[in-house]
């Protein structure tokens, strides 16, 4: 059952949804991305992204390079298991001390690495609705990350 829910009828709130999250991340914060394919995982991502960072930052699906690191107040690392077979490989890429480490990291497809991710980390489920509509189910998997979601619900609060 998720902890909050956000409805977003266009991009514009998609990126409100990520700025207001941006806010609430600090170093050592997983936060997995699921859903299918143009649901909005890295329109999220770049909104979360330029938020933390002091200049705008090109930010593409890693599908294919599998990790990209972006440069702001805090590092973030942005990961895609889409093309992964299991989480063997993705530990092989060291991910394991991206998870561990100093940054925040957002993953696309993470279900695929399930058994990989720790134990306390961001749930983020979207489902498009149309075009730009988007739902987003956002759940806490442990005490750090309940705490990110009880700091999201006020942000987004404050924005209205």
């Amino acid at each position: 059952m998720p902890d909050l829910r956000f409805i977003a009828h266009s991009e514009d709130e998609t990126d409100r949804l990520g700025q207001a999250l941006a806010v609430c991340l600090r170093p050592g914060d997983v936060v997995t991305l699921n859903g299918d394919l143009g649901a909005g995982k890295t329109r999220l991502v770049r909104s979360i992204v330029n938020a933390l960072a002091d200049e705008e930052q090109p930010v593409n699906s890693p599908t294919f390079v599998l990790i990209q690191q972006y440069d702001a107040n805090v590092p973030i690392y942005h990961m895609d298991a889409y093309r992964l077979a299991n989480e063997d490989e993705f530990l092989a890429m060291g991910a394991d001390e991206i998870l561990e480490g100093d940054g925040i990291c957002l993953i696309e497809w993470a279900d695929r690495i399930a058994d990989a991710l720790p134990s306390d980390h961001l749930r983020i489920d979207i489902e498009a609705g149309g075009p730009t509509m988007r739902r987003f189910a956002i759940a806490a998997t442990g005490e750090r990350s309940t705490a990110i979601t009880q700091s999201l619900e006020r942000e987004l609060s404050a924005a209205q």
